[in-house]
């Protein structure tokens, strides 16, 4: 029998994702990391991180899109053959959220949407009462919607009820790097939801990513953590491998907190000594 590599068990093992894929609204993803372009300091080496990501969904502003220009973030997702999910950033009502997601899928012939509301300028924190009104208005023409939301498992709650095909709260706010302020709503959100729970916003680093999927998030979106990295093809490659590394680790399941000490070897078998013998 041939001697191959694995046969001798040194043959790396396949990803994780391959058998594990990331389903949204019944379309399959090998990779559980979404990006983001915003934030590069050029189309090279947007392309670069992209690469190295191994994303393969990737949201684009529509109010910074001209999809007739020829050298665009489009050009850079279409060649690369990355699906483009165009979000509604900078929108502060539903009916702005709303026009531009239509404008959106006249521009791409995507019905997909992140659906962005946030409240101000300075936060861009989500506004609930608006981006809950768009939601249902969005599904009910049909879109799938992915709406940003604050971090909180009632709101989480409502946008899946009202249809969104998955729930994406915040860590701590966008572009702060500040990661997941509160771990125990996103266990909340993650163990109550019957869609996937995606991380956005908030990742700084690649420990970032893996705590959002240890904690049972389905995805990690980010786009700062990478774009605006020193390195961000560097970083691209470490956000990948830290899904991957997070998700095994949810898979596998944690072992419990203790306060004590818990031997790893057993007991059994130890010599005793006998207390009226020296021990030479």
């Amino acid at each position: 029998m041939a001697d191959t590599a694995v046969e001798r068990g040194t043959a790396p093992a396949a990803p994780a994702t391959d058998a594990d894929p990331l389903t949204i609204a019944g379309t399959s993803f090998r990779s559980r990391l979404i990006m983001g372009t915003g934030g590069a300091p050029s189309l090279g080496v947007l392309e670069r991180a992209l690469l190295a990501s191994g994303t393969q969904l990737t949201t684009v502003a529509m109010r910074r899109l001209d999809p007739t220009v020829q050298g665009s973030v489009l050009s850079v997702l279409q060649r690369n053959g990355i699906r483009v999910l165009p979000n509604t950033a900078g929108c502060f009502t539903a009916g702005e959220a709303v026009l531009t997601a239509r404008l959106a899928r006249e521009a791409l012939g995507t019905d997909w949407v992140k659906l962005e509301v946030v409240a101000d300028e300075r936060t861009l924190l989500p506004d609930p009462v608006e981006l809950l009104d768009a939601a249902e208005t969005l599904v009910d023409d049909g879109f799938t919607v992915l709406p940003y939301t604050n971090d909180d498992p009632v709101l989480a709650r409502k946008l899946e009820d009202v249809g969104c095909a998955a729930i994406m709260p915040l860590g701590s706010p966008i572009g702060s790097g500040l990661g997941i302020r509160n771990p125990h709503n996103f266990q909340l959100i993650t163990e109550r939801a019957g869609v996937p729970v995606v991380l956005d916003a908030g990742a700084g680093t690649a420990s970032d990513a893996a705590l959002a999927m240890e904690l049972g998030c389905a995805a990690v979106m980010l786009a700062s953590a990478v774009t605006r990295a020193q390195e961000p093809e560097l970083m691209a490659a470490a956000m990948r491998h830290a899904v991957e590394a997070g998700r095994l680790a949810h898979r596998a399941g944690r072992i419990p907190r203790r306060h004590f000490a818990l031997a790893s070897s057993p007991t059994d078998g130890v010599a005793e000594l006998d207390p009226e013998r020296p021990a030479f």
